[in-house]
């Protein structure tokens, strides 16, 4: 239910792809969030952390245009290593730079 849902000041949410009514709207999922790869461009680096321990982060890709959680467990499973997602970006444990570089280029992404 929405908040003012029944009054006069009720505005039903649009799609914004479309701009169909959502209840009325057929995009699918993919389409209204989704960016392709070759539009992003993923920067890494290596960042030390606390008593010399090494993670590669991967910033500059939006998270709410990628599918996060399956790019993190797809490149946790690559580099035999934790991960986990801050914000927009992406933390694995170690250094990994090559391995994940050539991982998001064979994805279609650009990499700096």
């Amino acid at each position: 239910m929405r908040l003012f849902e029944g009054t006069p000041f009720d505005i039903p949410p649009k799609c914004d792809h479309c701009g169909l009514l959502e209840k009325d709207c057929t995009c699918p999922p993919e389409v209204k969030s989704r960016i392709d790869p070759s539009l992003q461009t993923a920067q890494l680096r290596i960042e030390k952390r606390k008593k010399g321990k090494s993670v590669t982060v991967i910033s500059g890709l939006a998270a709410a245009a990628n599918d996060f959680p399956s790019l993190v467990t797809n490149l946790k499973n690559l580099c035999g290593a934790g991960g986990t997602i801050v914000d927009d970006t992406v933390e694995i444990q170690g250094d990994h730079l090559a391995k994940i570089r050539a991982q998001l280029l064979k994805m279609g992404y650009r990499v700096k």
